[in-house]
């Protein structure tokens, strides 16, 4: 948590300007027939002069995202770029507060629309404190687990479905949407094993942050079935990459996937 407590206070604590509405541009209409479904997150919010990027990375709990989204941090870093990390749920104190009670395994007792209305509250104050004020520096914001994984793990998992998902981010966080979203497709019972013990390493004298990672193989079936199905919905926006090869084959993949997309130009040389 430290990493993330340190990268946000970098960052205004009052959000983002409210001198900055006018900057916001009527959505597109998306292949779903919503409007504002393929809005892009800097249309919406970021001066043309200004424009950051939003990176976002999902899939299944042990998929090795975490750990790729800090590679790609360090390569581009690497190439004199302004990179904030963050992660969802948390990234601010008060996400870090409602992570807190939906990755504990005590929580029994939270019922799937509690699950994915904590999950939008911690959501709304991200962007409004970190990701928003980031993009309008100009900085690539690589941002863990996004809207999508709402989608996928309360939609799919929880059965909520995806209408009630969207229809929150329209309300909550207004359409905002990644500029590339990295897709770590895996093996369920490999990720959700990798995940349990990882899990198991971490809680010795903590708490329990597994709450998720105790749901059925059925339950991450749904999960990932629900991914592969934004990723269709959204070729445009979401890159799949293979992550059951090893991490530096999927760390190219990514590489070359982000720069082909987003045609980002490096401080030196602008190429």
């Amino acid at each position: 948590m430290g990493d993330y407590t340190s990268e946000l206070r970098k960052l205004s604590p009052r959000g983002f300007p409210p001198s900055t509405q006018a900057l916001r541009k009527p959505g597109r209409l998306a292949a779903t027939g919503r409007p504002g479904l393929g809005r892009r997150c800097y249309d919406a919010f970021v001066p043309t002069l200004a424009r950051g990027k939003l990176i976002t990375f999902e899939g299944l709990d042990g998929s090795g995202k975490s750990t790729q989204l800090e590679r790609l941090a360090v390569a581009l870093r690497a190439e004199r770029l302004p990179v904030l990390v963050t992660r969802e749920p948390g990234g601010t104190w008060t996400g870090e507060k409602i992570r807190q009670l939906l990755v504990d395994s005590a929580a029994t007792a939270l019922v799937p629309t509690a699950e994915l209305a904590l999950m939008f509250a911690s959501r709304a104050q991200h962007l409004s404190e970190v990701i928003q004020p980031a993009l309008l520096q100009g900085k690539i914001v690589l941002c863990d687990r996004f809207t999508d994984s709402s989608e996928a793990y309360q939609g799919g998992g929880r059965k909520l479905g995806s209408d009630a998902v969207l229809r929150l981010h329209g309300i909550l966080c207004e359409d905002v949407q990644p500029d590339l979203t990295i897709l770590m497709d895996s093996d369920v019972v490999r990720s959700v094993d990798r995940a349990r013990r990882r899990n198991r390493s971490r809680t010795v004298g903590t708490s329990d942050e597994g709450r998720f990672e105790k749901e059925s193989r059925a339950f991450f079936e749904r999960v990932r079935n629900t991914y592969l199905a934004i990723a269709r919905r959204e070729p445009e926006r979401v890159v799949i990459i293979d992550a059951r090869g090893s991490p530096e084959e999927t760390h190219q993949q990514i590489l070359e996937a982000v720069r082909r997309r987003l045609k980002l130009k490096t401080a030196d040389n602008g190429s």
